[in-house]
């Protein structure tokens, strides 16, 4: 694969398509609407939240504030307060990196972008969180979101890491996206970008519970749900190498006929697809060609 540079807006508008356009089981796609939501609101919200995202120099709270702002002015409601808090850190990190990008040197930014989150960043996140309103929201026994934030953003997630697959990139330095996220997307059994996008969910779906799920549905069924999510996969995959694809269809219909969203899993590979969109452009078909 041929490295090329990406302009990091166009990577991150094309992750959000990625996400609508691969059916995903559970999620919102092009095909299959869900959760009171459609397709066309992801699209406009990524569109919303790309300028607020990629402003060089602004601090994290700052973009994830400005970010679901701008998104809840076009789509009316919370369709990526997820992807808002995962790529903010992210992107921050890519200004003080040049081109051509690695994921050791992005690794390392983003660990140092960590480190100097504050409590004004804190503030702003938690007024982002406030307004998007997450669902299943509840309370916390400490630096609750309902309430005014006394430690740095990062140490505020760190005191959710447990519980929330989101938090814990802030606690880990992203760990999970640069280690298992672009993992999946190495592994892939067949390298389009609609392929990726799946094996990057269905990894990640399969390897622990999902945070929207057990918020809203509770741990059990969270579980469950990443136990089919692990057997799926592994006949997926198998299917690609005897040249068949097997139907995700129906698990998709029976999950949202439960109201089962395993959006941050979805979230979770929004950020790997963004982070290996940059670092190879020519993985999700953008701008670069293909070695």
């Amino acid at each position: 694969m041929q490295t090329v540079d990406a302009n990091p807006r166009e990577v991150f508008l094309r992750a959000c398509q990625l996400d609508v356009e691969t059916p995903k089981p559970g999620n919102v796609s092009v095909g299959s609407d869900g959760h009171g939501m459609t397709a066309a609101q992801f699209i406009a919200s990524a569109e919303a939240a790309a300028g607020a995202l990629l402003t060089p120099g602004m601090a994290v709270g700052a973009r994830i504030l400005d970010a679901v702002t701008r998104t809840l002015n076009v789509a009316g409601c919370n369709t990526n307060l997820g992807i808002v808090l995962l790529c903010a850190p992210l992107a921050a990190a890519l200004d003080e990196l040049t081109p051509p990008r690695n994921a050791s040197r992005w690794h390392e930014a983003a660990e140092r972008t960590l480190e100097r989150l504050d409590l004004d960043d804190a503030r702003a996140a938690y007024r982002a969180i406030a307004l998007a309103n997450p669902g299943g929201l509840g309370d916390a026994p400490e630096q609750s979101v309902h309430a005014e934030p006394s430690v740095d953003l990062r140490a505020a997630m760190t005191l959710a890491a447990e519980r929330d697959s989101i938090a814990r990139q802030y606690a880990s330095g992203f760990r999970d996206i640069f280690q298992t996220g672009l993992g999946a997307v190495a592994s892939a059994p067949l390298k389009t970008p609609a392929t990726i996008t799946l094996n990057v969910f269905l990894t990640f779906l399969g390897t622990w519970p999902d945070s929207h799920i057990v918020r809203k549905q509770g741990v059990t069924v969270a579980q469950s749900v990443t136990r089919e999510a692990r057997l799926r996969h592994a006949q997926w995959r198998t299917a690609w190498a005897r040249g068949a694809t097997p139907p995700l269809l129906a698990w998709d219909a029976g999950l949202k006929a439960q109201g089962i969203n395993p959006g941050t899993s979805a979230d979770l590979t929004v950020a790997t697809l963004f982070v290996a969109g940059c670092i190879a452009p020519g993985r999700l078909d953008i701008g670069g060609k293909r070695a």
